[in-house]
C-alpha cells in the first residue's frame, strides 16, 4: 500500500511543501511515483520520516540527519536506542524547566519578585510562598486578595525586610506580654490584636473587625498557622485568637 503525498502530510503533522523538500534535498525520496509523476509513499518511506521527525524534534539539523540515517554501519534499533536516550536527557532538562516556570508564577501569583537567596534571608523557612495555592482557593477573587497580590507586586526586597522585622517585634512584644501572664481580653492583649490588624491593613489589605476575627479563627483551626504562632510560645494562637475577639469586641 502506498500513500499520496497529502496523505503522508496529513499523518504526520507536516506540510506537502516541508515533504517536496525533503525530497528535492534527498532526506526523504518517496519508494514510487505515478505515471503522471506524483509521490507516492511506502511503508519504508513512512518509517523513515518518523525517524526523520524524532530527529528534528531533538533540534538536529537536516545535513545531520540525513546523514544519521544514511550511515551503513547503524541498523534501527541502534536509531531506537539513540532517540531514547536523547528524549530522556531532554525530558528530565524540560522537568527542571517545568519546576522553574512553576516557582515562578508561584512567586508571580503571591507577588514576591525575590530571588531564592532572598527569600531566604528574608523569611528563613517561613517560605511566604508555602500556603499560595490554598491562599488563592480560599480568597481568590476576593477584593482583599486582589489588594494583596496588587501591593506585594511592587515590594522590594528592603519593603520585606521591613514587614519581618516589624513582625517579629511584634511577637516579641506578645510574648512578653504572654510570659507576664496577661489576659487575652486585657486592654494591652487587645492593644496588641489591633496592632496587629493594622499590621495587615499597612502590608496587606485593608482588614475588617470581622475579617480577623475569621484569621483568628483559622489561625487556631489550620495546624500551620498554628504552628507558626506557638513556635514563639505554645499556645500563642489561642490567645490571640481570643485577644482579636475581645478587640473586635469592644470596637463595635
Amino acid at each position: 500500500m502506498s500513500y499520496s503525498v497529502g496523505e503522508v502530510a496529513g499523518f504526520a503533522g507536516v506540510t506537502v511543501r516541508t515533504l517536496h523538500h525533503y525530497d528535492e534535498i534527498g532526506l526523504l525520496v518517496p519508494g514510487e511515483r505515478t505515471r503522471a509523476g506524483h509521490r507516492r509513499y511506502g511503508e519504508a518511506d513512512l518509517d523513515r520520516l518518523q525517524q526523520i521527525l524524532f530527529y528534528r524534534e531533538l533540534g538536529f539539523p537536516l545535513d545531520e540527519v540525513a546523514a544519521l540515517l544514511d550511515d551503513p554501519d547503524t541498523d534501527p534499533r541502534a536509531h531506537l536506542r539513540r532517540q531514547h536516550r536523547l528524549l530522556t536527557v531532554r525530558i528530565e532538562r524540560l522537568r527542571s524547566m517545568a519546576a522553574a516556570v512553576e516557582r515562578a508564577m508561584e512567586a508571580h501569583t503571591m507577588g514576591i519578585a525575590l530571588t531564592p537567596q532572598e527569600r531566604f534571608e528574608v523569611f528563613g523557612d517561613q517560605d511566604p510562598e508555602q500556603h499560595t495555592e490554598e491562599t488563592e482557593r480560599r480568597w481568590g477573587g476576593t477584593e482583599a486578595y486582589t489588594e494583596s497580590r496588587r501591593r506585594t507586586a511592587r515590594y522590594t526586597k528592603g519593603d520585606w525586610m521591613r514587614m519581618r522585622d516589624e513582625r517579629n517585634a511584634w511577637l516579641e512584644r506578645y510574648d512578653a506580654l504572654m510570659a507576664a501572664g496577661g489576659r487575652p481580653d486585657g486592654e494591652r492583649a487587645m492593644d496588641l490584636a489591633e496592632e496587629h490588624r493594622q499590621h495587615i491593613g499597612t502590608w496587606f489589605y485593608a482588614c475588617s473587625y470581622a475579617m480577623h476575627r475569621g484569621l483568628g479563627e483559622m489561625y487556631v483551626a489550620d495546624e500551620r498557622f498554628r504552628e507558626f504562632y506557638d513556635s514563639t510560645r505554645p499556645g500563642l494562637a489561642a490567645h490571640l485568637r481570643d485577644a482579636i475577639t475581645a478587640n473586635a469586641a469592644r470596637h463595635s
